[in-house]
């Protein structure tokens, strides 16, 4: 699978980031430059303690308080708010070293014994301000690198559960013990995986950087104030993601492009010629297909071919997916495995959509009735395997009887919402975009061609989608269709129709039904 990332600066203070894998969009990242992103840490000022929750209201400088529970001050909230105390005063200096750490708070203890209105208090975002909320933060402090996540005042060096090999698990574990600088703890990343103390140690001292970064800003801000940004939206992704599957990073803005070139340089330096500046004059999302994606990717019904599509609704509670098969039959196969191959499908698409739309808390697909205990767990299987690659936190439950899945998914920052449909072009109200309505037009004929024997289709439409279906001699879209689905394809301009209203009919001029 060849993995590309399309970097999109279209204006001063937003870029726009696709992962493309194998030419399909899967993930679409927005970096607006703004304040409270995940892993940004805050020197904040204590607002309120409100015992009954079990939570402090703390300013961050955000126009909601953000919301601070007991579960988040982690244990060493003590040892914190004593260097916090101690750097502020200047009588601290950046290393552990020498630092005395307190006892661990108890777990079950009550938050007015640890924090008091009007304190100051070192606190890291967990969670983006969504809807009507303002920011959750927590104390549990980390700094996270490509290989390690450095975790002040702690001793605790742990591996990755995600890494099997015990013998590798141990063998990094000796590694970090032998570079870990005394009052850190160490958490290893799956990345790290086969790695070398050199390469530990470079992303460890760049770790040991930024806490230096953090101790210097804390004697210069004032509460409400950021004392640390995390990387920029782009980096972080690379940070995360950078694998032997990536083969090019393309980037839009002149600017940019050495930032990112030294960035990838310094984690990864043999890919550091993969980055590469793009000067057509095509805007750089149109070049790679990605607009068109984007539209046919975020509106309310998805098209998944042969007919399948799924209906995606969002409520304040939950996301419902329904799957549907729209007519898609295959003579060769019984309703059940028809159900099965359909599920499947949807299965792909509902874990590339939640990556996509990045869709949090509580997900309920409504996939098609399985009547066999084995293609549940085929479908269940499936689902899993799909979603391993998804960074955010999740748990899938089994099927039910009905057919329904519920998925929880983590959500630290607002859903993707991205507007897929434009003015009528006759002035009343709106119309899904128009270059959906190709999308939607092809899956048809693909349904009509795996059902219909009859070799000749007759498609009735508005003149202006004709016209665009039509254009070009030996390389319209109309002949390209005619040879991929081996029908006659006769498009019939109709002055009669709506800008998006259209219709297909055989031979004998019967109209196709579609539910």
């Amino acid at each position: 699978m060849s993995t590309e990332l399309v970097i999109n600066s279209s204006t001063a203070d937003q870029v726009a980031i696709a992962l493309l894998k194998d030419g399909r969009l899967s993930e679409l990242h927005y970096d607006n430059s703004e304040e409270f992103a995940v892993g940004d840490i805050y020197m904040g000022k204590i607002k309120k303690v409100v015992p009954g929750l079990n939570a402090a209201f703390v300013d961050v400088g955000y126009e909601k308080d953000a919301f601070l529970h007991y579960h988040d001050l982690g244990p060493q909230i003590k040892s914190l708010n004593k260097y916090t105390k101690r750097v502020l005063t200047g009588k601290q200096r950046w290393s552990l070293s020498d630092f005395e750490t307190e006892t661990d708070i108890n777990k079950n203890g009550s938050i007015d014994q640890v924090l008091k209105a009007g304190q100051n208090i070192l606190v890291q975002i967990a969670k983006e301000p969504i809807s009507t909320k303002g920011p959750r933060i927590t104390s549990e402090l980390s700094l996270a690198g490509r290989y390690i996540v450095l975790v002040p005042f702690s001793d605790r060096i742990s591996v990755s559960s995600k890494l099997r090999d015990k013998e590798e698990k141990d063998r990094l574990r000796i590694l970090v013990q032998s570079i870990r600088p005394k009052g850190f703890g160490v958490i290893v990343r799956t990345a790290a995986e086969d790695c070398s103390v050199a390469d530990l140690d470079a992303d460890l001292q760049s770790l040991v950087k930024k806490w230096k970064q953090l101790h210097k800003q804390m004697q210069r801000v004032k509460a409400p104030a950021r004392a640390l940004r995390e990387l920029n939206r782009v980096s972080a992704l690379l940070r995360d993601v950078l694998n032997d599957s990536f083969n090019a990073i393309h980037i839009n803005d002149a600017d940019l492009y050495p930032e990112i070139q030294d960035y990838v340089k310094s984690i990864e330096p043999e890919k550091e010629k993969m980055v590469k500046l793009y000067e057509g004059r095509i805007p750089i999302f149109e070049h790679f297909g990605i607009e068109r994606q984007i539209k046919a990717a975020f509106g309310r019904s998805v098209s998944m071919g042969k007919g399948a599509y799924l209906i995606i609704e969002h409520t304040e509670a939950m996301h419902v997916i329904d799957v549907n098969s729209g007519n898609r039959t295959n003579s060769n196969e019984n309703q059940e495995a028809n159900a099965l191959t359909v599920n499947l499908a949807a299965a792909e698409e509902v874990a590339r959509q939640l990556r996509l739309r990045d869709m949090g808390g509580i997900i309920v697909v409504d996939f098609i009735d399985l009547h066999k205990s084995e293609n549940r767990k085929k479908l269940f299987e499936k689902l899993k395997e799909e979603m391993k690659t998804d960074r955010a936190k999740h748990k899938i439950l089994p099927p039910s009887r009905f057919g329904l899945v519920e998925i929880t998914r983590q959500r630290v920052r607002p859903e993707m919402d991205i507007q897929t449909r434009e003015e009528n072009p006759d002035g009343t109200g709106e119309v899904e975009a128009p270059i959906l309505i190709i999308d939607e037009i092809e899956n048809k004929l693909d349904l009509i061609a795996a059902q219909e024997e009859d070799k000749h289709i007759t498609l009735h439409l508005h003149p202006f989608i004709a016209a665009y279906l039509s254009k070009g001699l030996f390389n319209s879209i109309r002949r390209k269709w005619s040879k991929k689905y081996k029908k006659n394809l006769k498009i019939i301009p109709r002055d009669s129709y709506k800008f998006l209203e259209y219709n297909f009919y055989n031979s004998k001029e019967e109209r196709f039904e579609f539910s």
